[in-house]
């Protein structure tokens, strides 16, 4: 191949690789959103939140660190699960109830 189609392919994968930087670095943030609710999601929730924040930041991976496809599968099917044991404590919610909020008012809105 010639000199000026590996500066394609060069440029093609430095861009591959900057976009899924930036997908696992927003979804790192989600996670860490996700982290002040640990206290109430249990065990399970804690296992998921680090065990997906170890896999991430550890050198070794399934795939090679410049491309971060992996990570950002661990990370999505952490915060999916992070999500759903949120929703089960809260009664299918994402938002926390309000103290001023009665057990009529939760019920009449399900």
């Amino acid at each position: 191949m010639s000199r000026d189609t590996w500066i394609i392919i060069g440029v093609a994968v430095a861009i591959v690789g900057i976009i899924t930087l930036i997908g696992a670095i927003k979804l790192g943030k989600r996670l860490f959103v996700a982290k002040r609710m640990l206290g109430e999601l249990g065990m399970g929730g804690k296992i998921a939140f680090w065990g997906a924040l170890i896999y991430t930041i550890f050198p070794v991976d399934l795939l090679p660190d410049p491309i971060y496809l992996d990570d950002m599968g661990v990370l999505a099917v952490a915060l999916t699960y992070l999500t759903n044991l949120i929703r089960k404590r809260r009664g299918g919610s994402l938002l926390p109830h309000s103290r001023k909020e009665t057990d009529r008012d939760r019920s009449t809105r399900r």
